[in-house]
């Protein structure tokens, strides 16, 4: 019966973890990864997209025991935001208006440490969350920069309820400290590890409930 039950909780948790994944990546700031606020608000996007991968794939990861689930999982967010993507772009919205995120590279990072650490999760949790929050806005960063002219497209395709404060505004090009790769990968790497370290947690009292 606990076996039936540890397969069951398992692949559960995948679909249910990858669906609720991409529906944040959707609402994440305002839309999937849209033009509207690409640039304006790629601080918000870093932080909400590091984080949700490295809680995910924490789990995940310790919950199997297996080097190799966190780019699982960040595939399987890959494939459903693709998706998502092709129903937008057969709604009529040009092809390069919606942007699927990176998260397999860094999800690659995060199972090398694990693996490289012989399997060990305090390093997984320190050393992988901080590769994570660090590499996933610059991937997606470059992603972005593969956008045709997101300003135009920003003022084609507006959001009618796109908050003042997320006015598609020029870029403040070649200042470091106003960059928003440079806030994106600082504040990642920053708040990954405690994210990483609930993640943990979580894994233990799932742990806990099925023993119980």
């Amino acid at each position: 019966l606990m076996v039936w039950l540890r397969r069951t909780t398992h692949y559960l948790f995948i679909v249910v973890v990858a669906v609720n994944s991409t529906l944040l990546t959707i609402n994440a700031g305002d839309y999937i990864f849209y033009t509207d606020w690409a640039w304006t608000s790629f601080v918000v996007f870093s932080i909400s997209q590091s984080t949700m991968l490295v809680v995910g794939a924490i789990y995940y990861m310790l919950f199997t025991g297996v080097p190799g689930t966190a780019t699982y999982y960040a595939t399987i967010m890959t494939i459903y935001t693709w998706v998502a993507k092709g129903a937008w772009f057969a709604l009529g919205y040009p092809y390069d208006f919606i942007v699927t995120p990176v998260w397999i590279p860094s999800a690659m990072l995060l199972d090398l440490v694990y693996w490289a650490t012989r399997r060990n999760k305090h390093a997984a949790i320190i050393i992988g969350g901080t590769l994570v929050g660090l590499s996933l806005p610059i991937f997606n960063m470059i992603n972005l920069l593969l956008v045709k002219d997101p300003l135009e497209m920003a003022f084609k395709y507006p959001r009618p309820t796109l908050p003042p404060y997320m006015t598609p505004i020029e870029p403040q090009v070649g200042k470091f400290y106003n960059s928003p790769v440079a806030l994106g990968s600082g504040a990642g790497a920053v708040l990954c590890v405690p994210i990483a370290a609930l993640g943990a947690k979580l894994n233990t009292w799932t742990y806990r409930w099925m023993a119980a």
